[in-house]
């Protein structure tokens, strides 16, 4: 590639933030297969070196070509998320394949293995720090999970499956956002539309003016599904809603959308993934970097927290239908009636609904609020920055502290369509000192799909997307407060999976406190802060239905562990009745709701078949132990103070938990700070299943 074309390339700058105004899809190519050129050749270099490997002279060479490639195919997939129009999705697609062979021959070469298997076990290692040993043991645990010592014949193949899964992988999210996006609800007669709130109605509105249609448009998005599905009183609407969502790339849409075939293939690539490294399934392999041992283990963890919440599920459930059948004259609830009848019985139970809550949460008092807690907790100060952007609804951030640059954010908080659904937060450039002196700074993005601005009102949030939004913001401060220098442990890298959601779940439990919320509302018409009669209500309700939800959660850890070690493939594409099989005995298990025949809800599990969850969903169950143990040093801090925001506590989780990123094995981490191990009884308490 040509040193003009280099100049010239937005993906190739790195001097500063990416060029998103300036990148466009045909840059992609050229970039990545330079990049892709530029690591090879180090690689080949590096290997002929009859020279004794260093960390000089093997580990940062290898580190800062990676980290170059690492931040150009960073910007191509973040595009491919936030901006799936044809040209992007083409141009990322078309390198996939070939950044995926990369990552597969790097972790399969033998020579690459030896170089840092020499480092090791040499006698510089002894000297090194111990974040640089962790690092140089994580290397070599990888190495193994990517097939650098299987033999010469078998890797090829190895080669294969990774390739092919990182394909249906992105086929797979693909599917749901052609799916989601083909359907739509039109309702031409207003009477239609009773019980629909009105932001949800003027969003509708705007949507058909946009298409140039009379009447309102309701979309598979969730800023317009939720609301029909919890509100809309015809009760066909809400059915039709339903059942489209519930079948979306499945076999009832277009056949090139159903993602049935997808996963039976991907299930069929991980088994033999596992049994060539020589493991007895894919949940084994996926267990070796977490804090779990086995799924057995995590299959006892999941079954233990089933038998504790199962009874007030139960409870729950019992409620609503009486509470459906006696009030709303639903003889049998459906499932397409669960959201709404639970919603009227939270109004008729609390006298609020979430619909009255939304009218105090507007978008710029929601992030004065956020932000203030993090100033609070921290001591830093996040003041609004410019960089190029991907759209002109995005928010850019630099975060300081006593007047020192601390990292950098992107905020992209409204749905799309061009824009794949749920919420994340990634990296765009990770902390690390250069070899050459001077350190580089965090980026990170976060992401949301919550409703916009309608009407030249602010946009409003729901409690549940405020809570998201926190969610979100904690992955952003594990990435952005790290102190680690190095780039393998810095930040969110290296942190064992199922620890990786704990400063996540952390960050939501702050939006239940009174001086939290007291201080980031202010009603979108009248200014007026959330009434504490109303916050009241909202405490009384935080637990309105958590048995029921927990069992949902477990619902779906099961299944993921379930399907990824008992179901054997054999080579062969698995087929869905075995996967809806396994489906099945879960909930008999654990569940309480049971869904029509026809739903089809693997077929969106995008978590893990196409995002890395794969079986490690039961993560997120993990961490909210952590989260709600270490949130419950907050609560003993701050008892009596009338304030949990303790600035002390703060510290010290920063400096034991967000600091130092993988540069330890979290359950230290998790000790250091809380001074024992985790106990799984905050978490019961925090939601409400502890018999009084």
């Amino acid at each position: 590639m040509s040193q003009t074309s280099n100049a010239q390339n937005p993906l190739l700058d790195f001097s500063g933030f990416p060029r998103f105004s300036d990148a466009r899809p045909e840059h992609v190519a050229p970039a990545v297969r330079g990049l892709l050129e530029e690591n090879r050749a180090l690689i080949a270099r590096l290997t002929a070196d009859t020279a004794a490997p260093t960390w000089a002279n093997f580990v940062e060479p290898m580190n800062e070509a990676g980290e170059r490639l690492g931040r150009a195919w960073g910007v191509v997939g973040h595009l491919h998320s936030v901006m799936d129009v044809p040209e992007w999705r083409e141009a990322y697609n078309e390198m996939l394949p070939e950044v995926s062979r990369f990552y597969a021959e790097v972790g399969q070469n033998l020579a690459l293995f030896h170089k840092f298997k020499a480092l090791h076990d040499g006698p510089e290692y002894a000297s090194l720090s111990p974040v640089r040993q962790r690092i140089l043991d994580n290397e070599l645990r990888d190495f193994r999970l990517s097939g650098a010592e299987l033999p010469d014949a078998v890797k090829p193949r190895f080669q294969e499956i990774q390739e092919e899964q990182s394909q249906l992988g992105a086929k797979f999210s693909e599917n749901i956002l052609d799916a989601t996006n083909a359907h739509s609800e039109w309702v031409s007669d207003e009477a239609g539309l009773a019980g629909i709130p009105e932001d949800a109605r003027a969003a509708a509105r705007a949507a058909a003016e946009k298409d140039g249609k009379p009447g309102w448009k309701f979309t598979l998005h969730m800023p317009s599904y939720l609301p029909v599905l919890q509100y809309a009183d015809d009760r066909g609407l809400r059915e039709r809603m339903y059942r489209a969502y519930a079948t979306r790339a499945s076999e009832a849409s277009k056949p090139e959308w159903d993602n049935g075939p997808l996963i039976g293939k991907i299930l069929a690539l991980r088994e033999e993934e596992a049994q060539l490294l020589g493991y007895r399934n894919f949940a084994e392999v996926s267990l070796v970097p977490k804090m779990a041992d086995t799924p057995e283990q995590v299959l006892a963890f999941l079954r233990d927290l089933a038998t504790k919440a199962k009874p007030f599920a139960e409870r729950d459930l019992a409620e609503l239908k009486a509470f459906a059948a006696r009030e709303l004259g639903l003889a049998e609830l459906f499932p397409w009636d669960v959201a709404y009848a639970s919603e009227k019985l939270r109004q008729a139970r609390y006298a609020f609904s979430e619909q009255e809550v939304k009218q105090y949460f507007p978008e710029p008092k929601v992030l004065d609020g956020l932000f203030g807690v993090i100033r609070t907790l921290y001591k830093v100060d996040i003041l609004p920055d410019e960089a190029p952007k991907w759209d002109p609804d995005v928010r850019f951030f630099r975060i300081e502290k006593e007047g020192e640059l601390v990292g950098h954010f992107y905020l992209d908080l409204h749905a799309r369509e061009t824009k794949r659904g749920g919420a994340w937060m990634d990296s765009a450039r990770s902390r690390h000192r250069r070899p050459a002196g001077g350190m580089e700074t965090p980026v990170a993005y976060l992401v949301c799909n919550f409703p916009g601005p309608v009407n030249g009102k602010p946009a409003t949030f729901t409690h549940d997307d405020v809570l998201t939004l926190f969610h979100e913001c904690g992955h952003g401060l594990h990435h952005l407060l790290t102190k680690v220098e190095e780039l393998a442990v810095s930040g969110i890298h290296g942190v064992e999976w199922d620890a990786v959601e704990l400063p996540s779940q952390f960050m939501e439990n702050f939006c239940w406190e009174w001086d939290v919320l007291s201080g980031m509302t202010a009603h979108v018409d009248t200014g007026e802060p959330l009434p504490r009669a109303l916050y009241d209500k909202m405490i009384a309700a935080k637990n309105f239905q958590s048995g029921m939800q927990t069992v949902r959660q477990l619902e779906f850890s099961m299944f993921d562990l379930r399907i990824h070690s008992d179901i054997v493939a054999g080579g062969q594409p698995v087929p869905m009745e075995k996967v809806f099989g396994v489906l099945d005995e879960v909930r008999r298990e654990v569940a309480v709701l049971f869904p029509p025949a026809w739903h089809r809800f693997p077929n969106s599990f995008s978590h893990i078949f196409a995002g890395g969850y794969a079986a490690g969903y039961y993560s997120y169950k993990w961490a909210e132990v952590l989260s709600a143990d270490a949130f419950e040093a907050f609560e003993e801090a701050g008892a009596g103070k009338g304030s949990l925001l303790d600035a002390e506590t703060g510290t010290r989780f920063w400096r034991e938990i967000l600091a130092v990123g993988g540069s330890r094995p979290a359950l230290e981490s998790f000790k250091a700070f809380r001074g024992r191990e985790p106990k799984v009884d905050a978490l019961l308490r925090h939601n409400g299943m502890v018999e009084a």
